[in-house]
């Protein structure tokens, strides 16, 4: 084992508590250091524009390395480098978090993920389970909830003014629809769109998987077809070529 092992951190916190105000922070200090650093983010948060780490306040950068599922981390890749630090972790394949974790045993690099813990139905992300199963520094980055001044622990989405928690688990582009929250004010908000009563989150959490499973299929036949285009692009003749 390599004594020199680093720590893998994950820093989480609800809807705009200043995560990536954070991470973009660390960067410059390291920056400013002279110290590299490799700042990651996953593709699928296009939010910005694909490849862009940007805060709610307005900082921002370009990421270095675009996150899927494929994504391996040669040693090239971290030559120099002082720190990784990624953005938006919740929205990544558990096996890329452990991927994550070799580098600060291989490489001894601190690994810093930023990211929320839990979605709009209270459920951990499949990323943040496994953040919370082996890092080796957990941290809460804190925000009040919007309706009162208690510590914000929830992620509580309103559509048409109504709190809900149907649709898929991943809404990107979407972030108005989300507020931080307390527990009490979001089981009260919860209870109040659905016409009373205690939330009953496993059924919640099945309507959920359902959800995303659909998301899933329209996402491959969409794939499916832009791959259709582009062969069928190809094959078409070309003017005014050699």
């Amino acid at each position: 084992m390599n004594q020199a092992m680093a720590k893998l951190y994950f820093r989480y916190g609800a809807m705009s508590s200043a995560k990536t105000v954070n991470l973009l922070a660390t960067a410059h200090s390291y920056e400013v250091q002279k110290k590299k650093v490799v700042v990651m983010t996953p593709k699928i948060d296009n939010r910005w524009g694909e490849g862009k780490v940007k805060s709610r306040a307005g900082l921002h950068r370009v990421a270095d390395v675009l996150l899927t599922a494929d994504t391996t981390f040669p040693a090239e890749m971290l030559a120099g480098v002082s720190c990784v630090l990624v953005d938006e972790c919740q929205f990544l394949d558990p096996c890329v978090i452990d991927r994550l974790r070799y580098i600060t045993i291989n490489s001894a690099i601190p690994v810093i993920c930023y990211g929320l813990r839990t979605d709009f139905r209270a459920r951990l992300f499949p990323a943040v389970r496994r953040l919370m199963e082996i890092a080796d520094n957990i941290e809460e980055v804190k925000t009040t909830c919007t309706f009162c001044n208690r510590k914000a622990t929830m992620n509580l989405k309103s559509v048409n003014g109504a709190a809900t928690m149907v649709g898929p688990t991943v809404c990107l582009g979407a972030d108005e629809l989300y507020a931080p929250t307390c527990y009490a004010h979001f089981c009260e908000k919860i209870s109040e769109s659905s016409g009373g009563g205690p939330i009953d989150f496993k059924a919640a959490w099945e309507a959920g998987d359902e959800a995303d499973s659909k998301q899933a299929a329209a996402g491959c036949r969409v794939s499916k077809l832009r791959r259709q285009d582009s062969e069928e692009d190809s094959k078409r003749p070309r003017l005014g070529g050699a």
